[in-house]
């Protein structure tokens, strides 16, 4: 609590996500923190766990995006880098983030890489889950984060996305995703738990990051895209998959609490937010 009451504290970085962050939930007086002066909370995977009460609850603006052992590269790309820019900027600014050219399809190697820069080797592709390729727009209030985590959220005073949606996105609400580990089957389940608590009335849009996990190769199983197909059927929203966020990097950084137009094209997308 100390780090995030700290007036002299300007941004909580950690260097990576964890595995048990919800230990902390009880630990943290977030209706305090209401009170307290915002700061920006940055990161992803396990860090989603205080990104969703730190916006929901505290009402603070929280940053998913690279954490720092992201960002030890004598040279960042473009697409990471970004999240510098959002750090450093004021209030009602307005950053545009353009989708990456490449994306890496192996892991760190954090202790022998020479200089701690991804390996960007694969044409990143966003794509839509319809399986139509014409450009569309989207808009509204982001609100998102790994997908192990939110899930076990949902339905918690820490992750009331209904009720957050009904209080602070009028104007509508894009919600963002990604998965790390789980199977095809167990993410069938995650996502329709959240759309019978609600999490997916009156959307504007969907982003769904890159999946990390092994997909299922047999065509008689169900595999990721049967999840997401399955999960969003007669859901009436615009949904973007293989989108730079997550496991795989690199990724846009994307401001839970800031309000987002989405642009999607074959050939590059971007999104748009003000702080």
């Amino acid at each position: 609590m100390s780090y995030l009451t700290d007036p002299d504290i300007k941004a909580v970085m950690p260097p990576w996500g964890g595995d048990l962050a919800m230990e902390l939930l009880d630990l943290i007086d977030f209706d305090l923190l209401s009170w307290s002066k915002p700061k920006w909370f940055v990161g992803f995977s396990d860090l989603s766990t205080l990104h969703f009460p730190l916006t929901t609850i505290s009402g603070w603006a929280t940053l998913h995006g690279p954490n720092l052992m992201d960002l030890g590269a004598q040279k960042l790309d473009a697409t990471t880098q970004a999240v510098w820019e959002i750090l450093e900027s004021n209030r009602g600014t307005v950053i545009k983030q353009y989708s990456s050219t490449a994306f890496q399809a192996d892991e760190n190697q954090w202790g022998t890489a020479s200089d701690g820069g991804f390996n960007l080797t694969q044409k990143t592709q966003w794509k839509r889950l319809d399986g139509v390729t014409s450009s569309l727009t989207f808009s509204g209030k982001l609100i998102g984060g790994c997908l192990e985590i939110i899930s076990r959220l949902a339905g918690t005073p820490f992750g009331n996305v209904p009720l957050f949606k009904a209080s602070n996105s009028p104007q509508g609400m894009t919600l963002y995703f990604e998965n790390v580990e789980m199977a095809p089957c167990e993410l069938t389940r995650a996502l329709f738990s959240l759309r019978l608590q609600g999490w997916f009335d009156n959307l504007n849009g969907v982003l769904i990051g890159r999946s990390a996990a092994p997909d299922v190769s047999d065509p008689t199983k169900h595999n990721y895209l049967d999840a997401l197909k399955a999960a969003f059927e007669n859901i009436a929203v615009p949904v973007l998959y293989d989108v730079d966020i997550g496991h795989i990097p690199p990724q846009i950084s994307l401001v839970n609490g800031a309000d987002a137009t989405v642009f999607f094209a074959e050939n590059g997308s971007w999104v748009t937010q003000q702080l």
